[in-house]
């Protein structure tokens, strides 16, 4: 199993009434794919060449997040077609679910500015991923 991405909340995070705002969810989960696309692909990999882009966001929002919490965040492959994937997530504050959500993104090359089949090293490495 992979190693959870640990988010610290900022003062910046939270709104008036003291919950993480709903809009920062989307930075946290690019936080979390990010921190497994690390463990899955490695520190070195050519995002310009071989990279994504992000189509699609959903959020479902059970239960805040406060400041002082410290949220991990699950991510798990939801589906994966010829170009795209969708990864959904789970954020846990002390093994509660808070929120959960996804991400659908395309495979793309930046240097030929096209859309590519998913990559057989993300297709190889989202095995590892929880389903």
């Amino acid at each position: 199993m992979l190693k959870p991405a640990e988010i610290q909340v900022r003062f910046a995070d939270c709104d008036m009434m003291g919950h993480v705002n709903n809009a920062v969810y989307l930075s946290y989960f690019e936080m979390a794919r990010m921190h497994y696309f690390e463990q899955l692909v490695g520190a070195e990999w050519d995002y310009q060449k071989h990279g994504t882009l992000l189509v699609k966001n959903e959020v479902v929002y059970l239960k805040p997040v406060l400041l002082n919490d410290t949220p991990k965040i699950f991510v798990h492959l939801e589906r994966i077609g010829e170009k795209s994937f969708t990864f959904g997530y789970t954020v846990k504050v002390n093994d509660e679910v808070r929120t959960t959500g996804s991400s659908k993104l395309v495979c793309f090359d930046f240097k030929t500015q096209s859309t590519v089949k998913v990559f057989p090293s993300f297709i190889e490495a989202f095995q590892k991923l929880d389903q």
